[in-house]
Parts: structure tokens; C-alpha cells; sequence
């Protein structure tokens, strides 16, 4: 596949297999929810960590050139640069802030929401907990679920199967989380399309 991990979802190949959720169809979901709910989105700070790899890259920039969204790329390999990018960003005047797939973001949402907050910037992300800390919004999978899918396939291998043989898997369950109290602190009204699609809103 594009990552390069893997040959195919059927056959991984290799001794790698497991639940994949980095594939551009995801990545592109961010940059159109952002948009539906900002209409006059122009410009987007994408904050990256470059030992994710490039392929949820990938699919916001081909979102960015379809909703014509002007991205600004950051680098975020660790925490101490986090602070650093988001009041950068800020400076810049962007419209919002993205951050894609990494552990740098997803393991202190209170912290980050409140950076994003602090700077008055419209902020979406994969992890479900930066939105219920005090994030704007987040779309991504439910860890739980994740990890009851993955011990599915590890099952089989330990049962003999050869993990290149297994195989791979996407996510089945994403959500949808919309802080309506950070919405109106940053003066932005969800479409009544968004907050029905929403699994949990919070007010």
C-alpha cells in the first residue's frame, strides 16, 4: 500500500499486519469537516510528525487543492515544539489548525486543547478526548474499539497463522466529537448537518 508497510490489505506480506487506519480517504475527512463548518475556511496549519510517515499527509494535501485551503505545514516531533507551532500558526493568521496522527498529540489533550483555546484557533484532530477537553472537534477512531479489532488479528497469529498471511484491517467505528462550548467561545455555528451526524456533542 502507499505507506509501504504492507502489500495489500488481503496479503500484508511480510511479518506485518494489524488495524490500519492511515489511508488518505480518512486524512482528506478533517479539511471537509473544518470546511463544512467554516465555510470561508481559506488557510489551515497542518501540524505533522514526520516519524508518522507521509500518507495521511498526502490526503489532506489532496483535499486542501480540492476545497481550495491554503495549508501551512508544521513539523511536531515532540512536545517541546508543540507550543511553539500552534503560536506560530496563530501568528500567522491561519483559519485553523489540523493535527494529524501522532502520540505527540494524542497523549496530553488537555494541554493541547487548551493551547489551541488560549490562541483563539478553530483546532480538529483524530483523538475523541482533545474535543472533550476543550478542543473544537475531533474525528477518529474509538481506542477501545481499536484495540478489541486488533486483538482479533493477534489472536490468529497466536493461534500459527503467519502475520503477512492475516488479513489487514480499517477501522469499522469512527466518531465524531463537536465541543459546542469551544464553538461559541471562537464564534463558530455548527450546521444542524454537522451536529446530527455527531456521536457526542458537548454543550
Amino acid at each position: 500500500m502507499a505507506s509501504g508497510l504492507i502489500d495489500s490489505f488481503s496479503r500484508p506480506g511480510g511479518q506485518v499486519t494489524g488495524v490500519f487506519f492511515d489511508f488518505p480517504e480518512f486524512s482528506k475527512k478533517w479539511l471537509e469537516l473544518l470546511k463544512e463548518a467554516m465555510p470561508q475556511l481559506s488557510s489551515v496549519a497542518v501540524l505533522w510528525d514526520p516519524a508518522t510517515g507521509r500518507m495521511q499527509m498526502k490526503g489532506v494535501e489532496i483535499a486542501g487543492k480540492e476545497l481550495k485551503v491554503k495549508l501551512e505545514i508544521f513539523e511536531v516531533s515532540d512536545l517541546s515544539s508543540l507550543d511553539d507551532a500552534i503560536l506560530t500558526a496563530s501568528g500567522k493568521g491561519v483559519d485553523a489548525i489540523l493535527m494529524l496522527s501522532s502520540p505527540v498529540f494524542g497523549t496530553n489533550p488537555e494541554r493541547i486543547a487548551g493551547l489551541t483555546i488560549g490562541a483563539r484557533v478553530p483546532a480538529v484532530t483524530l483523538f475523541p478526548d482533545f474535543a472533550r477537553a476543550g478542543g473544537l472537534m475531533a474525528y477518529g477512531v474509538n481506542p477501545p474499539n481499536i484495540f478489541r479489532q486488533g486483538a482479533a488479528i493477534v489472536a490468529k497469529v497466536l493461534r500459527g497463522a503467519k502475520p503477512g498471511e492475516v488479513p489487514a484491517e480499517l477501522p469499522t467505528k469512527f466518531e465524531l466529537v463537536i465541543n459546542l462550548k469551544t464553538a461559541k467561545r471562537l464564534g463558530i455555528v455548527f450546521p444542524t448537518a454537522i451536529l446530527l451526524r455527531a456521536d457526542e456533542v458537548i454543550e
